[in-house]
């Protein structure tokens, strides 16, 4: 046992639960423990521009490996209400971040102190906990059960709060006595299995529907591996893609009103049982549960209670965490596959496979200004197969979706259910400090590339280097879409004549992104032409590993291009060509 502060004790517990990373910024209300880190000088810190931006940082960081948890600091008052879109994203899509905040000295709380603010109360709707902690004998335990309650059940955000004389009294600890909580997480039992799979056994046309929870679980290769024993085709939703890779022979597409492809949406219009895998039936993958539902019947598996039937009834819901339930329906689907009790589906998933190679929207247009679709067409011919994509919302997105490839778990890092604009530069600075090896390429619209623009500047001071595409066509580009439906474009065009781009031809586009990134300390390039795409990504990752700071590509795209999408799964919108029906048509995956 040892007398030491408070915050002392703070840092020792960070470093006992595995924390060696932490993103922020100080203040007066937070000092304290930022001189316990720096005298133990065990935990990384990387100084960001923006609380806010620190906090998404965070949760890129949790995102990109499994097993990660961010932590964001930040000062009494706004630092606090700067974090709580951080919070709400990661809260959205499950992702643990621990934020820990400065406060005013007790004596001060509930009397309008300089910056003191109810931050707890704040918090409270967008995290799992969040507490201020009154006594320092407390705090280490205030932390223990914080990382017990991100890690267990359905993971999620906390927010703790000290008061600047709370981190500054001394108290006994012993950290060699400290242990991690023992986690907590439902599982499957064999009897719910069984009756999952006989359920199966009665489909003629299954799939499997796998959400973010598959990922979150580090599951992704029992998935496949159930999967193919089974024969039956997978879904993933978009927190849960890559968990099967875009080109294996039982992947069959993506199903929802937007970020979706034509051949997952009619792949599960022709479907007649779904099992659904650590996914939250999300509206903009369903579209009305009148349509999604019809004809088929559904199990539905999810770690959290309140997820079954919170959307529509299941024929059968089980409480489990994906990789206890997928490991429980493997050891059950082989038993049966020796006994030739499972059904054959190779004819269904035949059938799956044909759609995929033949229904695909066409990418290759020669135009200029750009259309968006070659932009990612040209990125998935420069990018391999371990390319980690981070991105937000907005136009951008959602044709990624459409049109990008993902191989692999944790390569499409996206905020699924929040969306905040600004979210994607910092997350992706998040992911490279986590991972130093991955090529990272980032994507966003004008609009979310300004948002939080100044995060550029910590990428360049920390030497963290990734890819940065920017689709430029001065818009608010799916605002502007979905303004069609009231016959208006009002207040979504971001494009002015820039009196500082005299004789530039993209002067009327506004911001000059490229000159903004250099400012910054980056590396960035224009492209314009489609002949000059695959040239201008290739010198993208030169420049990214000769200098080691973010690398921005920007793409001057024509002013208005409508992604497709739609109200209903059965009803989507192809504003634009289909490609050949054929089997070389320049999207298809064989």
């Amino acid at each position: 046992m040892a007398r030491m502060r408070a915050v002392d004790a703070a840092v020792l517990v960070l470093e006992k639960e595995g924390i060696d990373c932490a993103f922020g910024v100080p203040g007066a209300a937070i000092n304290p423990f930022y001189s316990a880190l720096k005298a133990r000088g065990t935990v990384r810190h990387i100084l960001a521009r923006h609380v806010e931006g620190a906090s998404h940082m965070a949760e890129g960081y949790t995102r990109a490996k499994a097993g990660n948890i961010g932590l964001c600091i930040g000062t009494s008052g706004p630092a606090g209400t700067d974090m709580i879109t951080g919070l709400y994203s990661a809260a959205a899509d499950s992702i643990p971040i621990f934020c820990i905040t400065g406060q005013a000295p007790r004596a001060r709380l509930n009397k309008e102190d300089f910056q003191a603010v109810d931050i707890a109360a704040i918090a409270a709707p967008v995290t799992k906990w969040a507490v201020t902690v009154m006594e320092p004998y407390l705090v280490p335990m205030a932390l223990q059960k914080a990382f017990y309650l991100m890690r267990s059940g359905r993971p999620g955000p906390v927010l703790i709060d000290l008061p600047v004389d709370v981190q500054l009294a001394e108290i006994e600890f012993d950290i060699d006595a400290y242990e991690p909580l023992a986690v907590h997480k439902p599982a499957m039992s064999r009897l719910q299995a069984e009756k999952t799979l006989a359920m199966l056994n009665a489909a003629e046309k299954p799939l499997i529907v796998a959400g973010g929870g598959v990922i979150n679980a580090d599951a992704s290769d029992l998935l496949i591996e159930f999967a193919e024993i089974t024969g039956v085709p997978v879904i993933p939703t978009l927190m849960g893609w890559g968990s099967i890779p875009d080109d294996h022979r039982l992947m069959a597409g993506m199903c929802g009103l937007q970020t979706s492809h034509r051949y997952g949406n009619a792949t599960m219009l022709a479907s007649d049982f779904v099992l659904g895998i650590g996914n939250r039936w999300a509206n903009r993958h369903t579209g009305s549960v009148e349509t999604y539902t019809a004809g088929r019947k559904f199990v539905h598996v999810d770690i959290e209670p309140t997820q079954i039937g919170r959307v529509f009834a299941p024929d059968l819901g089980v409480v489990s965490d994906a990789g206890a339930a997928l490991k429980m329906l493997l050891d059950v689907a082989t038993e049966w596959k020796t006994a030739g009790k499972l059904r054959d589906w190779s004819g269904w998933a035949r059938e799956c496979q044909q759609r995929k190679k033949t229904m695909n929207r066409k990418t290759h247009f020669d135009q200029i200004p750009m259309k968006p679709q070659r932009v990612y067409e040209e990125m998935n011919k420069a990018f391999g197969r371990d390319t980690c994509y981070v991105t937000t919302i907005g136009l951008s997105q959602i044709a990624g979706a459409q049109f990008l490839h993902v191989f692999k778990p944790r390569n499409w890092i996206n905020c699924g259910q929040a969306g905040p604009l600004g979210w994607t530069l910092p997350a992706a600075l998040g992911v490279r400090a986590a991972d130093p090896d991955r090529t990272i390429v980032a994507l966003s619209g004008d609009y979310d590339f300004q948002f939080m623009i100044e995060e550029l500047a910590v990428g360049a001071q920390h030497r963290l280097p990734y890819i940065h595409i920017v689709v430029n066509n001065a818009y608010l580009g799916l605002i502007r879409q979905a303004q069609r439906n009231f016959s208006m474009d009002f207040e979504v065009s971001l494009a002015f004549e820039n009196i500082n781009r005299a004789g530039d031809a993209e002067a009327g586009y506004g911001v000059d992104h490229v000159a903004v990134a250099e400012a910054m300390g980056c590396k960035a390039i224009r492209v314009k032409k489609p002949e000059d795409c695959a040239a201008a990504l290739a010198e993208a990752e030169r420049l990214m590993k000769v200098h080691h700071v973010p690398v921005v590509v920007e793409f001057i795209l024509e002013r208005i291009t409508n992604i497709s999408m739609g109200m209903e799964i059965d009803n989507i919108v192809e504003f634009e060509e289909l490609a050949e029906c054929n089997e070389d048509a320049p999207t298809a995956i064989a």
